[in-house]
């Protein structure tokens, strides 16, 4: 077992690998690691370079298509063997040379996550710079995990931490938060950040739409996964309220002899009434799937991080 995995999933960086491997093995010389890298469909004929340059560290994971950044790190990590875990982006922006400092820093002061912040980013792209301070702001705010970047790829994780992230989709953005769901301790430190010298970014602005769209699912799932009933029960019930009020209220004109038919009203309250009964049928078919979902796949819904007792200390990932 390695002490270190190095994944770095790439999508056509065919000019990149060469002088990435050549700054990794310089970055990492006399550490026990290997590099994985997960090749999401590329077409420039990046697997061939990576095996032209592949050493005893390398392992190159093909997919068979295109999946997208978080799946290919899925991949990634069930490939790897190392003890921890380190991401990195595959067009040289990350500086490798940072990893054994973050990883030091995770060993000494025992961090699960070691999260890099880019000082001085080198996008050169204005507008990109802005969109995602914008969502780096909105994401701290909405989630409560406060890191800087949740745009830097290179992060460092114990094993167990990084196992059970759970990243599909797009969330591979959101890493910071599902780490915390875990009950994770992360730290962030400053690392370096260069422009790219080749090959094409694979970002635009339409990121910053589908940042937003995830964004949703991260609050679902850091406030509400185990109590979906609290959101969508609450909703109901507001809404349900609002609905009874309204229809007593016209109730009350229809007696004293006021026509209430077709009035605006009547079918705010009506849809109102619909709509909180609905929302609190969502919470209890929500919380059925989640009981079913913890029950049926025996998931529990905490995390021991330490048992102590006086002889030993004990470990436990659950």
């Amino acid at each position: 077992m390695r002490d270190l995995s190095v994944v770095i999933t790439v999508l056509n960086e065919k000019e990149n690998i060469a002088p990435l491997l050549a700054e990794i093995r310089f970055a990492l010389e006399g550490l026990n690691y290997e590099v994985v890298f997960v090749d999401d469909g590329s077409s420039d004929g990046t697997q061939k370079e990576i095996r032209e340059n592949a050493d005893e560290h390398v392992v190159l994971v093909e997919l068979r298509r295109n999946y997208g950044q978080s799946t290919a790190m899925t991949a990634g990590i069930e490939h790897s063997t190392g003890r921890y875990i380190a991401l990195l982006d595959g067009d040289l922006q990350n500086d490798p040379s940072d990893i054994p400092m973050m990883l030091e820093k995770l060993l000494d002061e025992d961090w699960d996550v070691v999260a890099g912040n880019r000082k001085d980013r080198q996008d050169g792209m204005f507008l990109r710079k802005i969109p995602s301070k914008i969502a780096n702001a909105l994401i701290r705010r909405m989630t409560g995990v406060y890191i800087r970047d949740y745009g830097c790829t290179l992060k460092v994780f114990k094993r167990e931490i990084a196992e059970d992230l759970g990243i599909y989709g797009e969330l591979h953005r959101f890493i910071p938060v599902l780490a915390k769901l875990q009950g994770a301790n992360i730290t962030q430190v400053d690392v370096k950040h260069h422009a790219r010298k080749f090959g094409k970014s694979k970002y635009g602005l339409n990121r910053t739409f589908k940042v937003m769209a995830d964004l949703i699912t991260m609050v679902f799932f850091r406030k509400y996964i185990q109590k979906p009933m609290h959101l969508f029960g609450s909703l109901g019930f507001i809404s349900f309220g609002l609905g009874a009020l309204i229809n007593f209220y016209l109730l009350i004109l229809k007696v004293l002899g006021h026509d209430i038919w077709g009035k605006p009203l009547l079918i705010l309250g009506l849809i109102l009434l619909l709509g909180g009964i609905q929302l609190i049928t969502i919470g209890i078919l929500a919380e059925i799937s989640i009981r079913n979902y913890f029950e049926g796949t025996n998931r529990k819904t905490y995390q021991v991080r330490r048992i102590y007792n006086e002889q030993k200390e004990t470990v436990e990932h659950q």
